[in-house]
């Protein structure tokens, strides 16, 4: 080479360099950038779930519960003395105020006016009648004779609520009953000392309610919250050690799956990269193509993370954990250009050798982004990020074996392969001869007669099982303290609902009347212990109108007696002039959902209305209808009520969750088999027919062998476990690939090829290896599937070598 050219390879060789040094510089300052300010980290595990309802209310009122209840936490101080639970619980309240992590504390109730609600309803009053009133003045034959009963066991019943209302504003106690009615204790706590209490066999329990400063799924709200109970509870069991806290809420949820998806980051990534380091070194010998490597996979990881952030906004915790086993398969493209390197003349070429991997790369390349773009087609949120982390990661990985490594690798830094090095390439070659004679050429075929004999009843004794839990799962000590923090409230889960849409508000409200009188009269099979809706504090404007309209029938229609039936009952003449006159004042103004709204006191039952919402880009309106306790017997009768009442739905996320999940799981078989049929395609144009065949035949024994694998061990197959068969496809069929190029390659070294491939199925073992042992379901589902299917994979994968093959290996060995 001539000086001229030497320079100007030299300065091709700096101008590559310098600009992947800018190309890196900007994702990492991008990803600093968003890692600086509120972490954009995904830990709501909602988030995670596709949309399971084909109405999008629904949607809305899901999100809308999850947001209702995400920003408020609860704590439960127990003790079996109920003034020291008392006493725990002022001091516990009193200590997480003084934290300042919460924007609201609760222990102590304020005074409060109960008058503000009867103010509501007082001008009003004339169109609110309790069914019990309504039928009572429907069915009155008598007249002025029942409305004097009743009005005297209104005078003289000593029973009275906290509700009461003046005898002057409500002689016959129509409006006390309707408010008596109001179903504003939802659960077994009692008013004591201003402290919200309940008592269960030996033990007293105090709430403590907070609100949070911000969302539950930032990592700044959570490591305070977390920081001030951990303090709050420490300070109490030094004075009351008796005593004992229960927590619930979103945010402890939110950062126990945050907190656990840290820990298995630096745990897999840790394992990996310290595993793949020392496999690279034991196989190389050489640092600097160990650097060199992660480089290369250093790159396609900050890549990911900068494009995935850039597009997605979050990162879900799943594509986190994912993401930590990409490097196994990243720095599969790097360890197949090194083995080139090491058995490469002296005279070689970096950018020739380069050009000489490039088809297995390619071809290898273009198999993995099938499988992750199969996985980009799934409706799932977390799997569309984990889909586009993976293939920008293994695309920018590529790259840069392709531009960058031989930039970093001239001709001058290559060194002979040093004799531990041959020796290994020598055994390796041999190890090769022998396994492709076993179970390569002719007997292929029997091998996978044999292989499919022996795995068809496994295939036979698969089963599955699709529950939303195999891919959320929660911390088993939250959820007992949570359970606990129920069973004292008396409350139930508003994970199952009805949602109630219509075109204006008062349709909403005549709809959900309807609903709830259908409610009231399911059998008793099927009944729910009551239900929840905006229209037990807002009847619609018909129900109202036609309240005021009975009552102006039975009552005022004549205005003489009924002031005569007040005059006897010991009404002063101007009270009962008074009270007559309102009736025509109110006028027939009903009282709306807005007014309703802006009373203090109706903030924690807004969630019940969903207001207006767009659908089909018409504007309309939905409310919320939760009915009680929700079972396995009356889940049927809800759902059939529902589809027979018009512009209602039943809305339960979970079971829409776990009904997709079985849907998509027998998809999955379809897309497995397109997918198997686009590598058949693409080999076959790279090896032709017979050769294309030869080279599939491994990976599909593979699967094939991972589903009877499952079968045998009874181990139930769900969508991850057949989303990861499309990676087992899309990664195992790197092996034949990576193995038959080399054997077509002129003067490669066979041994070498065949460490190539063992040491990239390693690496890709260790990192998705790991993914089997992770707390959560869905990446443990990927990880075992993944290991058993490249593991068989890379086994079979002599089976793809060319004829004659066999000679030239012994001949390298």
């Amino acid at each position: 080479m001539t000086p001229w050219h030497w320079q100007r390879s030299r300065m091709s060789r700096w101008r590559v360099r310098a600009t992947w040094f800018v190309l890196a510089l900007v994702a990492v300052l991008y990803c600093v950038f968003r890692f600086s300010g509120p972490a954009p980290l995904e830990t709501n595990l909602l988030a995670l779930l596709p949309a399971t309802e084909a109405n999008p209310v629904a949607e809305k009122a899901v999100d809308q519960l999850a947001n209702a209840l995400g920003d408020r936490t609860v704590f439960l101080v127990s003790s079996r003395d109920a003034d020291r639970a008392k006493a725990a619980a002022r001091r516990f309240g009193a200590t997480l105020q003084a934290s300042g992590a919460f924007a609201s504390v609760t222990a102590e109730l304020p005074p409060f006016d109960l008058g503000q609600i009867g103010a509501l309803y007082t001008p009003h009053r004339f169109g609110l009648l309790t069914p019990a009133d309504r039928a009572a003045l429907a069915h009155s034959s008598e007249g002025a004779a029942s409305l004097r009963d009743a009005l005297m066991q209104r005078i003289y019943n000593p029973v009275r609520g906290p509700l009461a209302t003046p005898l002057a504003d409500d002689p016959f106690g129509w409006l006390e009953h309707w408010l008596s009615d109001l179903p504003l204790a939802t659960s077994n706590l009692d008013l004591e000392d201003n402290m919200l209490v309940a008592h269960r066999a030996e033990l007293t329990s105090v709430l403590v309610v907070t609100t949070l400063h911000g969302s539950a799924y930032e990592s700044r709200v959570q490591r305070a919250v977390l920081a001030a109970a951990s303090k709050a509870e420490t300070s109490l069991r030094a004075a009351w050690p008796d005593a004992s806290v229960a927590r619930a809420g979103a945010v402890f949820y939110a950062e126990s799956a945050r907190r656990a998806s840290e820990r298995e980051v630096h745990l897999i990534g840790m394992a990996s990269a310290c595993g793949i380091a020392l496999l690279m070194l034991w196989v190389f010998r050489s640092p600097r193509l160990l650097l060199l490597g992660f480089l290369s996979t250093a790159l396609g990881i900050v890549g990911a993370l900068a494009v995935t952030l850039a597009v997605f906004g979050k990162l879900h915790l799943l594509t986190l954990v994912f993401g930590a086993s990409l490097i196994g398969e990243a720095v599969d493209y790097s360890i197949q250009y090194f083995v080139v390197y090491l058995g490469a003349p002296r005279d070689w070429d970096a950018h020739r050798g380069a050009r000489s991997v490039r088809p297995a790369l390619a071809v290898a390349l273009a198999t993995s982004l099938l499988g992750y773009a199969i996985l980009a087609w799934a409706p799932f949120p977390a799997l569309k990020q984990i889909a586009c982390f993976a293939m920008t990661g293994i695309c920018v990985a590529f790259a840069s074996v392709m531009w960058l490594l031989p930039a970093m690798l001239p001709a001058a830094s290559r060194q002979a392969p040093k004799a531990a090095q041959r020796r290994l390439f020598e055994r390796a070659a041999v190890l090769l001869v022998r396994w492709q004679r076993a179970i390569g050429g002719r007997r292929s075929w029997a091998v996978a007669l044999v292989l499919a004999a022996v795995c068809a009843p496994g295939w036979l004794q698969l089963q599955s099982d699709d529950d939303i839990h195999l891919l959320i799962q929660r911390d088993p000590v939250l959820v007992a303290q949570e359970n606990q923090v129920r069973d004292a409230v008396g409350i139930d889960n508003t994970a199952q609902f009805f949602v109630v849409q219509g075109a204006t508000q008062e349709t909403v409200l005549r709809r959900a009347e309807t609903l709830g009188a259908k409610l009231d009269a399911l059998p008793a099979g099927q009944s729910v212990d009551g239900w929840r809706s905006v229209t037990q504090f807002v009847p619609s404007a018909r129900r109202q109108s036609e309240d005021r309209a009975l009552v102006a029938q039975h009552v005022f229609a004549d205005p003489a007696a009924l002031r005569a039936t007040l005059s006897q009952a010991g009404f002063r003449d101007a009270i009962a002039l008074a009270w007559i006159d309102s009736f025509s004042r109110a006028g027939e103004q009903p009282l709306t959902v807005e007014r309703w709204l802006a009373a203090p006191w109706s903030k924690p039952f807004a969630h019940l209305w969903l207001g207006a919402v767009a659908t089909n880009g018409q504007r309309a309106y939905a409310a919320i209808v939760m009915p009680q306790r929700v079972t396995p017997h009356n889940l049927p009768a809800l759902i059939e009520l529902a589809r027979v009442t018009e512009g209602v739905a039943f809305v339960d996320k979970a079971a829409g969750v776990s009904k997709l999940f079985g849907e998509y799981r027998v998809d999955s078989g379809m897309w497995l088999g397109g997918a198997l049929l686009l590598v058949l395609a693409l080999v076959v144009g790279r090896y032709r027919l017979r050769g294309g065949i030869a080279t599939t035949l491994p990976v599909l024994l593979a699967v094939g062998v991972t589903l009877a694998a499952f079968g045998y061990a009874r181990v139930p197959l769900n969508l991850f476990n057949c989303l990861a068969l499309m990676l087992v496809l899309g990664v195992g069929a790197n092996y034949a690939v990576f193995l038959r190029e080399g054997c077509q390659r002129d003067g490669a070294d066979l041994g070498a090829v065949w460490t190539g491939v063992l040491l990239s199925a390693a690496t890709t073992l260790l990192s998705f290896g790991m993914l089997g042992m992770s707390a959560m379901p869905a990446l443990k589902s990927f990880g075992v599937t993944l290991t058993l299917g490249i593991l068989v994979s890379v086994l079979l994968a002599p089976m793809g070598m060319p004829a004659g093959v066999p000679k030239e290996g012994r001949k390298h060995a």
